[in-house]
Formats: structure tokens, C-alpha cells, sequence
């Protein structure tokens, strides 16, 4: 009796895919530009050269770096979806007083159906990473991309959503006035969180690896962590070369000018007389040896 094993395929969830040739040159052309700010090899040789302060403050812009590499890769990642229009410029998002009590003090399916006049004069913004459009479904997602959530305690964490709930009760009215009249009929917010620590899938926080179910986009958040650990490598590449520089420029001799034999000669003659002189000034007049007081630094005596 023969088995016959029949292979089997999983088809791709979604239509659109982030393995593509122009997403990666993207991605490619984001390391380069944020690299070259302040993490390239020369800058952090420089840095090395120039003290702990310099290199400390360099070091500090890493994870800013990070952080907005997130956010672009995210933005272009989208935009493998032709459905989606992502939004990114002149996001300064109205939070008023009464948005902000409403979402405190109620449950979202209490206010979920009320809009906001999306005049902000006056009032406080808010200003997400990016605001990702289904035009087939005219649902808005406010996005705020972080390397890491838990940085944040539970309350600040807290006040941190309610002020992106009350913005987006904004959000409809402010993309018509603001977007050449979008059409937005729910809005629903989301913070991306980079680390591996446990995510809150109902209460708004996603890992960035769930970013495929956000943006309808096949090996989105694959694509996400390889940009993460392609920059990780970048930048370990670049330190590397920075230390190697660093250690030649200690390790080497340094130059000096080069002198000529008669130079050198003259150099010694003056020597030997000057020695000459020294000796003499411990002869009498007679050419006998002069003994010489020899004793500790006297106190000055009184007159």
C-alpha cells in the first residue's frame, strides 16, 4: 500500500504584498538619509575624538532615529494598498475640553457617533505619526508609532489614548476642511509598539508584527522588523568602523619633522660645551676642584 502525500499551499491573506523591489530601495534610501545625520561612521569617529559629551549626545539620537525610520517604513508599507491614503503632513489635530470629558468620563459606545467641529483656534493639538485612510471602507486609523509603549506608566499610558480618542472625534470634520473633503465615516485609533512585551489587541496597542490586519498588506510587518535589523546593522557597522579610526589614530606614531646630520652635529657641540662651561664654574682659578654647600632651603632671617 503506497501513501500519497499531497502538498498543500496557504494563499496569502491579503491581495497586496510589502516583498517588493521599490519598497526595499525605499527602505534602503531612509537608512542612508537618517545615517548620515549623526550615526555615520565620521560622525561617531568624530564623536570619539571629541569626548564623552559629544559622544553621548550622539548616541542619544539613535533610538529618535529609530523611531522615525518606524514611522516612514510604516508610511510606505501602506502604500502598498491602493485603497489606503496615508497622510503624514499638517496633522495637527484638534483636541478640545469637551471631547476630551466626554471620552474620559464615557464608554466609547456612548460617543463613537458624535463629530467635532474641527476648528482648533484656542484649543490644544494633537499631532499623531500618521493617519492611514481606507477609501473603499472610508474608515481612519490615527496611528502613533512607538519603539516602545511600556516606557509609559498606566496612567500616563491612559491619558496618552484619551487624547488620541478626542482628537479623533475630530478627525472627520478636519480631513473635509483640511484634505480636499475626505470622507471618514469611523475613526479608530492605534499605537504600534516595537518591543516583544505583551500587546492589548481591544484596547488599542498592537505589536508591530500585527501590522498586515491594519494595512490589508501581506508581510507588512515582517518588512517593518527587517528595516529595524538592517538600521541595527548599519549602525553596529558604522560604530566598528568609528572604533577601528579611532584606535589607528591612537596607536600610530606621530610624525616628526625630519632634521639634517649637520644639524644634529651642531646640536651635540653645543651640548659638550655647555658642559664645558658647567664643569669650569666648579674650578678655582688655580684649577683645583671648588667644593660645593650642598643643604636644605634656608628660612628667610628677620632684620
Amino acid at each position: 500500500m503506497t501513501k500519497t502525500i499531497l502538498k498543500t499551499t496557504t494563499a496569502p491573506v491579503y491581495a497586496n504584498s510589502a516583498d517588493s523591489l521599490e519598497l526595499k530601495q525605499q527602505f534602503d534610501a531612509f537608512i542612508a538619509e537618517l545615517l548620515e545625520t549623526s550615526l555615520s561612521a565620521d560622525a561617531l569617529s568624530n564623536a570619539l575624538c571629541a569626548g564623552i559629551d559629544d559622544l553621548a549626545s550622539v548616541l542619544r539620537s539613535r533610538p529618535v532615529l529609530e523611531g522615525r525610520l518606524i514611522e516612514r517604513g510604516i508610511a510606505a508599507v501602506a502604500r502598498c494598498n491602493p485603497d489606503l491614503k496615508v497622510l503624514t503632513h499638517n496633522l495637527r489635530l484638534p483636541v478640545s475640553p469637551i471631547a476630551l470629558q466626554i471620552v474620559q468620563m464615557n464608554d466609547a459606545e456612548n460617543y463613537r457617533a458624535l463629530t467635532f467641529d474641527a476648528d482648533s483656534a484656542g484649543r490644544k493639538t494633537y499631532t499623531p505619526d500618521l493617519v492611514i485612510l481606507n477609501e473603499r471602507t472610508n474608515t481612519a486609523h490615527i496611528v502613533d508609532a512607538k519603539r516602545s509603549v511600556y516606557t509609559y506608566d498606566r496612567m500616563r499610558l491612559d491619558n496618552f489614548q484619551n487624547q488620541m480618542k478626542a482628537a479623533g472625534l475630530g478627525l472627520p470634520d478636519f480631513l473635509y476642511k483640511e484634505h480636499k473633503r475626505l470622507n471618514v465615516k469611523e475613526v479608530r485609533v492605534v499605537i504600534l509598539t516595537a518591543d516583544n512585551r505583551k500587546t492589548d489587541l481591544n484596547g488599542g496597542i498592537w505589536h508591530i508584527s500585527q501590522l498586515d490586519h491594519l494595512v490589508e498588506v501581506e508581510g507588512a510587518g515582517a518588512a517593518i522588523a527587517s528595516l529595524q535589523a538592517e538600521f541595527h546593522s548599519q549602525v553596529e557597522a558604522n560604530w566598528k568602523h568609528a572604533c577601528e579610526a579611532f584606535a589607528q589614530s591612537w596607536s600610530l606614531p606621530k610624525a616628526l619633522p625630519e632634521q639634517p646630520e649637520v644639524e644634529l652635529v651642531e646640536m651635540e657641540t653645543d651640548y659638550e660645551d655647555d658642559q664645558s662651561l658647567r664643569d669650569a664654574k666648579v674650578m678655582d682659578a688655580s684649577g683645583n676642584p671648588q667644593l660645593i654647600k650642598l643643604g636644605f632651603a634656608q628660612a628667610p632671617t628677620r632684620h
